[in-house]
């Protein structure tokens, strides 16, 4: 009994660990997206060409999405002079909830409400956080479900062909 249940928990684990490696590295094209920040900038296909974009799905409930909120804002800071835009998209809350949360807990990052995007759906954003990174030809270059910090995000930067050395 004991050996079946290992046998069961170590096959669930390789095909979680298969189905995470064929998701990281698409290199697929990003469908047609728009996203707009509580700051009125737009954002599109055509804005972010030639750019790095960084995508965060998280919510204000989310622990996780908490403690990875100043890695976030230190990678938006840092890269957004080699063309790296980050936003983080609150998925499935109102505009009210994330600016009261905004008001304790500041964020320098681009905040993008799930109203004013159709990232989300286009990604499935069904877990938290969830980061998605785009290259500078607008193509997929890698993904990551749930907190990392800062030196899981350098990588997908990397990935995306930014250098973060």
């Amino acid at each position: 009994m004991i050996h079946h249940l290992i046998t069961v928990h170590r096959r669930a684990f390789l095909f979680t660990l298969a189905g995470a490696a064929s998701a990281i590295d698409t290199h697929q094209f990003v469908p047609k997206f728009f996203a707009r920040t509580l700051d009125g900038e737009k954002y599109n296909n055509d804005t972010i060409k030639g750019k790095v974009l960084l995508i965060q799905f998280w919510a204000t409930w989310c622990p996780k999405c908490r403690s990875d909120q100043d890695s976030v804002d230190v990678i938006a800071a840092e890269y957004a002079a080699k063309g790296v835009v980050v936003l983080a998209v609150d998925v499935g809350e109102s505009k009210r909830k994330v600016t009261d949360y905004l008001k304790h807990a500041p964020r320098s990052c681009k905040i993008v409400l799930n109203q004013d995007t159709n990232l989300p759906a286009l990604f499935e954003a069904r877990v938290f956080p969830y980061y998605v990174v785009i290259n500078a030809d607008g193509k997929v270059a890698g993904e990551q479900k749930g907190a990392g910090g800062e030196r899981a995000l350098r990588e997908l930067l990397r990935r995306a062909g930014v250098d973060t050395e």
